[in-house]
C-alpha cells in the first residue's frame, strides 16, 4: 500500500515536471491511475495467493520427514 502511494506522488511528481518542458501535455486525470492501482494490487494479491493455496495443501508432516 505504501509502495502504490509513493509511486503515485512521485510520478505525478515527475508528470509534473516533464509537462513545464513540454507543450499540450495533459494529466489523465485521477480515473486512469485509480484503475491502474487497483489492476496491479489484484495481480499481485492473485500472484501471491497462488502459492500460498498450494502450500496449503501439502501435508506438513509427510513435508518433513522428506527433508
Amino acid at each position: 500500500m505504501v509502495g502504490i502511494i509513493a509511486g503515485g506522488v512521485f510520478g505525478y511528481t515527475l508528470f509534473a515536471v516533464a509537462s513545464s518542458d513540454v507543450a499540450n501535455v495533459q494529466l489523465p486525470g485521477a480515473v486512469p491511475a485509480t484503475i491502474a492501482a487497483i489492476l496491479l494490487g489484484v495481480a499481485a494479491v492473485t500472484a501471491s495467493l497462488m502459492p500460498a493455496a498450494r502450500a496449503a495443501r501439502v501435508d506438513v508432516l509427510s513435508a518433513l520427514r522428506s527433508e
